[in-house]
């Protein structure tokens, strides 16, 4: 569980490989049906637009609002890589979290260093989303990878434990869709490293967006395109 966030106390907070690969065949095929084309193809739209929402709210807000200084370079880079989720079931969301965290932890961080798992239809809850962090938490201890790998995360109406519901520091957290973010705790050594004030990021985040205020959010435009998401 991430400190600052609500624990499950205070509570009162396929596949799109599989669909890509679908798509690849469909693309590849020279007898294939127009209209099996055209349902595939449609099935791949959320999975993009889920990406390109993201996408805009790192550049927008994490990046240009410096959220998190350490992210710019590894953007500019191409060392991220995204994933989605098309599933509502949380299990889904976890299994792809599970498969997601073997790759990274077996891939080259100069090839990617990050990813980001966005699940537009699942957890729109953010108390449900809250606690289903307790079993990210657990399956990075049941894979062995604590210490290692690490998930941060990101809902659309993340809420930090013990602040006003209308706070901008909230926004700190949040994105157009329940997303985790999973990171190696190297990386995040070498970035704190050379970043002589880390420990004072939230803070100057916290100012940075009560100056900026819910009208200048809103003025970003880094909404959800997909209905009936979170």
């Amino acid at each position: 569980m991430k400190a600052g966030s609500l624990s499950a106390d205070d509570a009162v907070p396929l596949n799109a490989s599989d669909v890509g690969a679908v798509a690849v065949a469909v693309a590849v095929a020279s007898d294939i049906d127009p209209i099996t084309s055209k349902i595939e193809t449609i099935a791949l739209e959320p999975e993009k637009i889920a990406i390109e929402d993201t996408q805009k709210w790192l550049m927008e807000a994490v990046i240009g609002l410096n959220l998190c200084p350490f992210a710019k370079a590894v953007v500019v880079k191409d060392r991220v890589r995204y994933r989605v989720c098309l599933s509502s079931a949380p299990q889904d969301v976890l299994q792809m979290l599970a498969d997601e965290l073997q790759f990274l932890a077996s891939a080259d961080a100069s090839l990617v260093e990050t990813t980001l798992l966005i699940a537009p239809y699942a957890l729109p809850d953010f108390l449900d989303f809250n606690q289903f962090l307790g079993e990210c938490d657990a399956l990075l201890v049941s894979l062995g990878l604590v210490g290692e790998l690490q998930v941060a995360d990101f809902h659309p109406d993340y809420q930090f434990a013990g602040e006003p519901p209308h706070a901008m520091g909230h926004f700190t957290n949040r994105s157009p869709y329940p997303t985790l973010h999973l990171l190696r705790e190297s990386s995040l050594d070498e970035a704190v490293a050379v970043y002589p004030d880390a420990a004072l990021i939230f803070e100057r985040n916290i100012a940075s967006l009560d100056a900026l205020g819910a009208k200048g959010w809103a003025d970003l435009d880094v909404v959800a395109r997909l209905k009936g998401c979170a």
